[in-house]
């Protein structure tokens, strides 16, 4: 439990005997690091920003540092709000919440850092607890309808991880198919085609593995979708070189999809991948209420949910 400077923003340190993580209220509290004092590994993608700015309202995420873990509240992609009384309001490019600050306190313990921040156009609050046991972080969240009438959302942990060409995707069994939605990849079509997973048949006629990690001079960029709900409840990567792993577990029933990010040099030149967990596709929360992938917070009601990240 630390207070501290990180790039030049204050910043939160949570700690014990197996993990270091450094939080950034200002920063739409971003989890900008995540070390493992074992091994002295970063699972997080670093840029080569030495300070960071703290984004306004609204910005777009691109012009900004892409680095670290943010969260992604109410929508992915920029969209307008699909019904109700805010039937068209603008919802910012990846959401509201990455470019707020949020207010955080640690728990007397010191184990657990507390934060919750306000829309400034939408009638939601969203609040997060983050606890360390051991070499498990658990993320418990609850998002606040504060208005008479349902509210609509997507949520994702924009977790961006550190990778190399060792690192591999570990994916339950019974997902074998998915649907991209980039379209500046090299290899798998335009927006809506599917490919089995994880080999398939590129659009070169090249068999490819999906599981597998490009080197950043492939120049290239992946954004798919599992075409079925994730009823396992957990995804993960492995660095096969070292045998390091984190895993993601979080409620199938509260977070059913599953989205996967490489940006293999292909994007700003940056190389990492994310896992993508969450409670709507297709990254626009706009389609995903016309397609009925949307999550729905109940009037006066309140979404909870989970996430827990564990190092191996």
């Amino acid at each position: 439990m630390v207070n501290t400077l990180y790039k030049g923003l204050n910043a939160n340190i949570l700690e014990n005997d197996q993990l270091h993580l450094i939080f950034l209220p200002t920063y739409g509290c971003k989890l900008a690091s995540l070390i493992s004092k074992k091994t002295r590994r970063e699972f997080l993608f670093q840029s080569e920003w030495e300070k960071l700015n703290v984004p306004t309202y609204g910005a777009l995420f691109s012009e900004y540092d892409c680095s670290g873990f943010d969260e992604v509240f109410p929508s992915i992609d920029p969209c307008p709000y699909p019904d109700g009384p805010f039937q068209g309001t603008s919802v910012p490019d990846h959401g509201e919440v990455w470019a707020l600050p949020w207010a955080c306190a640690f728990s007397p313990d010191g184990k657990s850092l507390k934060s919750f921040v306000q829309s400034q156009r939408f009638p939601y609050t969203l609040s997060r607890s983050v606890t360390l046991k051991g070499n498990e972080i658990l993320f418990e969240y609850c998002a606040e309808n504060t208005a008479e009438i349902e509210f609509k959302f997507i949520w994702t942990p924009h977790c961006l991880l550190a990778c190399s060409p060792a690192t591999r995707l570990l994916i339950p069994n019974n997902l074998t198919e998915i649907m991209t939605v980039e379209h500046s990849t090299k290899h798998l079509g335009p927006w809506g085609t599917r490919h089995p997973y994880p080999l398939t048949t590129d659009i070169h006629g090249r068999v490819i593995d999906l599981a597998v990690t490009e080197p950043i001079t492939a120049n290239n960029c992946e954004k798919f979708y599992f075409t079925k709900p994730n009823l396992a409840g957990w995804c993960g990567i492995e660095h096969t070189d070292t045998r390091e792993q984190l895993i993601f577990t979080y409620p199938p029933e509260k977070v059913p999809y599953l989205g996967v990010w490489k940006t293999q040099g292909g994007y700003r030149g940056d190389y990492n991948i994310a896992l993508e967990p969450c409670t709507g596709v297709y990254d626009d929360l706009y389609a995903a209420n016309k397609i009925r992938r949307a999550a729905i917070i109940p009037p006066k009601g309140k979404y909870t949910w989970t996430l827990k990240i564990t190092v191996r």
